[in-house]
């Protein structure tokens, strides 16, 4: 693999996606979508995707974008409230879906990336995500077609906290990952922006072929590297999509206006 990891187009980067191919996605609400590799697999065709993300953007956004060309079959998320195709495809059994909590889908994907294959969390003890019997297909007449399976759970002893129970979660891999990032060097480390750093350092750390956009590429050592989020090493394909790309906000909440409101009176 060649040290300069910069390729042309997104549609270059996405290329070698196939059919049933694993991918994690970053992102964070609507914050960090890899909108123009999004863009990219849509055109490019791919289907039977399995795609792990916090979300799954939203109708018109993101993957949302995979979800209304039919090419995902599974979602492994924790939010997925603001998408309605997302749900009809759900509840009418077209997509499989994979509930986990938050910070365990994080730490799934960032234990696979280190190489660690399964961990034990409090996340989940006492609920369905450890007992199973989550839906995760649905028939046409509404049953379940498929549920979780119950997962392990033992006790530990903590610090001081006493023996308390903990559940088993494996890791994750995939095939690919797909981030976005403020700035990008030729050598594929990264710098991100605010909340687009939730999700995708363990997105790409968990992928055999990490692909990112950047906003901003600058050559090998213009990055101080105590600034680096994640280092090179993780990435293999790195695209320059510039600084004016659209940046939606999934939900605008503003102040009203009022004579001491110092914002609106700037």
């Amino acid at each position: 693999m060649s040290v300069d990891k910069t390729v042309g187009t997104a549609a270059e980067a996405v290329a070698d996606i196939g059919d049933g191919s694993s991918l994690a996605v970053g992102g964070f609400g609507l914050s960090g979508n890899p909108v123009q590799l999004i863009e990219a697999l849509r055109d490019q065709g791919a289907k039977a995707l399995s795609i792990v993300s916090n979300n799954c953007g939203v109708d018109s956004w993101g993957l949302g974008l995979l979800l209304a060309s039919g090419q995902i079959a599974k979602m492994t998320s924790s939010y997925v409230g603001e998408n309605k195709e997302f749900a009809r495809q759900y509840l009418e059994g077209e997509l499989e879906v994979e509930l986990v909590p938050q910070g365990t889908l994080a730490e799934k994907l960032r234990a696979g990336g280190a190489g660690i294959p399964a961990f034990y969390t409090r996340s989940g003890v006492g609920t369905q995500v450890a007992d199973g019997g989550l839906p995760m297909r649905y028939n046409t007449d509404g049953t379940v077609a498929k549920a979780s399976a119950p997962k392990d759970v033992r006790s530990f002893t903590l610090g001081q906290t006493g023996e308390r129970d903990y559940v088993l979660e494996e890791s994750i891999v995939t095939d690919f990952a797909l981030v976005h990032a403020a700035v990008g060097d030729r050598h594929g480390n990264l710098v991100f922006n605010k909340a687009t750093r939730q999700f995708a350092p363990p997105a790409a750390m968990s992928a055999t072929v990490c692909i990112a956009q950047v906003e901003k590429l600058v050559e090998p050592g213009e990055i101080d590297p105590d600034q680096v989020h994640l280092p090179g090493v993780y990435v293999h394909r790195i695209v320059e999509v510039g600084p004016d790309i659209e940046k939606p906000i999934e939900k605008r909440t503003v102040r009203a206006a009022g004579p001491d409101s110092q914002e609106e009176n700037r």
